[in-house]
C-alpha cells in the first residue's frame, strides 16, 4: 500500500458509543476512507444523516452481505456485541475483508478457529479487548511484574451499561500475567466468604473484581503485593477518544498482516 492510497473502511455498530467515536476518527484521518456502515436499522440512509456528522458520503446497510457485495472494502471495524461481532467476523473472512474487532466475548477456541481460516487465506486481522495504548502497556507491565510478584489482584471499573464482567481487558491481563507468574492460590488457607462473591472471580489463583457505576468509562488497576511493599499499575480512560489511536493503528497494520492477531500488544513496535 502506498502512502497516497486510502484504506477503505466499513464500521459496524455506528450508533454505539465506540462506533460513533470511530467514525469521527475516520472522518479526521486522511489515510482512511469510510465507505459504509452496518446498522440493524436505517438501510439505505446516508451515514452523515444518521449521525449528524457532515462530510460523510457512505451508505448504511442493514445486511453485511449486501455491503460487502456492493462496496470495495479493505477493513471492517466492529464494535457491536459478542453475537453480532462473531457473525460479522465470519462474514469478513468469507469476503476477504480484514477485520478489526473490539467486541469482547471470544473464547480462545473461537479465536483459534478464526485464525486457522485466515491463515489459509493469508488474511490479516486483529481482535483486541482494549485499543487504548496506555491500557495495553499496563497489560505488558503487569506480565513483567507478575514474575516477581505472584500475589496480585485486578480491579476493573466500567460504566454501568457494560454487559460483560469481568472485562475482556481484565481477562487478557490475567492471561498474560499467568504466563510469567508462578501459580499460587492467594489469601488465607482457611479463607471463607461470609458473602458469596466477596473475593471476586478466581483466575489461576488471582482475583478479579468488577465495578459497574455510572460516570465511569474504562479503568483498570492491578495490585501486586510483596513483603513490605505494594506495586500498583493503573490506567484510566476518561474519554472514548483514548481508544482511537489504537483503532487507527490497527486499521493500518492489518493491511500488512497475513494472520489473525489477538491483542493490540502483539502489533505494537
Amino acid at each position: 500500500m502506498t502512502e497516497k492510497e486510502q484504506i477503505r473502511v466499513v464500521v459496524s455498530g455506528p450508533r454505539g458509543r465506540m462506533g460513533s467515536e470511530t467514525i469521527r476518527m475516520i472522518a479526521q484521518s486522511p489515510d482512511l476512507d469510510l465507505v459504509a456502515a452496518i446498522d440493524h436499522g436505517h438501510d439505505g440512509a446516508r451515514i452523515e444523516d444518521l449521525l449528524g456528522i457532515t462530510g460523510l458520503s457512505g451508505q448504511v446497510y442493514t445486511e453485511i452481505d449486501a455491503c460487502f457485495s456492493q462496496e470495495d472494502v479493505d477493513v471492517l471495524i466492529d464494535f457491536t456485541n459478542p453475537e453480532a461481532g462473531k457473525r460479522n467476523l465470519q462474514k469478513a473472512i468469507d469476503y476477504g475483508v480484514r477485520p478489526v474487532i473490539g467486541t469482547s466475548g471470544f473464547s480462545n477456541e473461537e479465536v483459534e478457529s478464526y485464525k486457522q481460516q485466515m491463515d489459509e487465506k493469508k488474511l490479516g486481522g486483529i481482535i483486541a479487548p482494549n485499543f487504548a495504548i496506555g491500557a495495553v502497556l499496563v497489560m505488558k507491565f503487569s506480565q513483567m511484574a507478575a514474575k516477581y510478584f505472584p500475589d496480585a489482584e485486578i480491579i476493573e471499573l466500567h460504566h454501568d451499561k457494560k454487559k460483560d464482567a469481568p472485562s475482556g481487558t481484565a481477562i487478557k491481563t490475567a492471561e498474560l500475567m499467568a504466563k510469567s507468574r508462578q501459580p499460587k492460590k492467594q489469601g488465607a488457607e482457611d479463607e471463607k466468604e461470609t458473602l458469596v462473591g466477596a473475593r471476586g472471580a478466581d483466575f489461576d489463583g488471582m482475583r478479579i473484581h468488577s465495578v459497574r457505576l455510572p460516570g465511569l468509562i474504562a479503568h483498570q488497576e492491578v495490585l501486586f503485593g510483596g513483603k513490605g511493599e505494594l506495586l500498583t499499575l493503573r490506567h484510566d480512560s476518561m474519554d472514548r477518544a483514548s481508544f482511537m489511536t489504537g483503532v487507527h493503528y490497527a486499521a493500518k497494520t492489518v493491511m500488512d498482516l497475513d494472520t489473525l492477531v489477538y491483542g493490540l500488544e502483539n502489533i505494537l513496535d
